[in-house]
């Protein structure tokens, strides 16, 4: 319980944060999460756009528009849907492994 107080009050000291802020390490750390966070924004764009134009949004799409009539029928439509969004990760992790090799490779 001490040892909670002590590091309350030292993180809670202006003065420290201060001295904390302009250290090597913590600028870099704090240079590390800003890259990490906009290079995880630009992905997740990215992503959404990829998703937005994939053959499995467009055929759930058309899947929700037309009503099932019977179980096989969602069980035929789900197996299709199932098969679209497979190939679709496989697609994408395709293009992620080679975005990732021509980067290495710089």
């Amino acid at each position: 319980m001490v040892l909670i107080r002590w590091l309350f009050r030292l993180l809670n000291n202006p003065q420290i944060i201060e001295k904390l802020s302009e250290s090597r390490p913590i600028r870099r750390g704090a240079q590390i999460t800003a890259f990490a966070i906009t290079k995880a924004q630009l992905t997740g764009k990215d992503t959404v756009e990829r998703l937005m134009r994939s053959d499995t949004l467009q055929q759930l799409k058309q899947e929700v528009s037309g009503a099932p009539r019977d179980l096989g029928d969602v069980a035929r439509k789900m197996e299709r849907f199932k098969d679209t969004f497979v190939k679709d990760v496989k697609t994408g992790m395709k293009e992620i492994k080679s975005q990732m090799k021509s980067q290495d490779g710089k």
